[in-house]
């Protein structure tokens, strides 16, 4: 199946697979390109630095790059939903390149990413690869490093997380919706992906299941607990935060992670 100007193939699969193409935003909207590389950090024009600070302050977070973490998963995980489904679903992507990407980081999905024009790209690994770790989530990563002193194994590992998350969600989708072609173009995606060396170790797959040797520092908000996926069975004891019991795992097999009073435009669910 061709790439339709408008995507439309991704409705059917929930507001986080959706990506809004052929067409300006309905207000200006900086290129993702401007986000991962101008902008003063602190300052209130940058979008990255507003993204932070609107999870943080939802989080209650207590440092900074707990929200920076955060809300990294959170764009990783719509990046990767949209070139997979495109990918499962089409057999092709849209160039997602960053100049193409508008991001609008205070609104929820699908409003939070507008694809101004739809160039057809094969849909190989290799190719999805180069749009989202290459184009995307390695200048993000540098970013966030630089500003939030983020560790770099936490970030390749909620790329990871975020890959995993969104092909178990499409997995369930296809399989629900009698599109057994869609769920192993995404099993075979994601498995060839998680392969590459900039996620390569980053965790093990097991089926759809996916367990990290990192952990995202979710589990260090108020009233947070471990992910899914996480690396730890339950949060460490002399840094869990108050309120944040000891048993609390976040429910599986999502996307990404919605903590309590979530910022609007951060994913649905936890990262599983």
């Amino acid at each position: 199946m061709d790439l339709d100007p408008r995507l439309a193939a991704l409705r059917t699969l929930g507001g986080f697979f959706v990506l809004r193409a052929s067409g300006p935003p309905p207000r200006p909207l900086p290129p993702l390109a401007e986000v991962y590389g101008t902008g003063t950090p602190g300052s209130r024009r940058d979008p990255l630095t507003f993204r932070v600070r609107k999870v943080a302050a939802a989080l209650r977070a207590p440092e900074a790059r707990i929200a920076a973490s955060v809300a990294h998963q959170g764009l990783a995980a719509r990046l990767w939903s949209a070139a997979l489904g495109c990918a499962a679903l089409y057999g092709r992507i849209p160039d997602l390149d960053p100049d193409l990407l508008r991001w609008d980081p205070g609104a929820a999905a699908p409003d939070d990413l507008w694809l101004t024009g739809v160039r057809p790209l094969p849909g190989d690994a290799d190719t999805v690869a180069a749009a989202v770790l290459g184009a995307h989530l390695v200048p993000l990563a540098t970013a966030l490093r630089a500003r939030y002193r983020v560790a770099e194994g936490l970030l390749r590992g909620n790329a990871a997380s975020a890959l995993a998350g969104a092909a178990r969600e499409l997995d369930r989708w296809a399989r629900a919706h009698g599109r057994p072609d869609a769920a192993a173009r995404a099993r075979a995606l994601t498995a060839e992906l998680l392969g590459h060396p900039l996620l390569a170790g980053t965790g093990t797959l097991t089926g759809t299941a996916f367990r990290r040797r990192s952990c995202c520092l979710y589990y260090r908000v108020p009233g947070g607990g471990v992910c899914g996926d996480c690396c730890f069975p339950a949060p460490p004891g002399p840094a869990r935060s108050a309120g944040a019991p000891a048993g609390s795992a976040r429910a599986p097999q999502r996307p990404a992670r919605r903590p309590p009073a979530a910022p609007p435009s951060s994913p649905h669910a936890p990262s599983g």
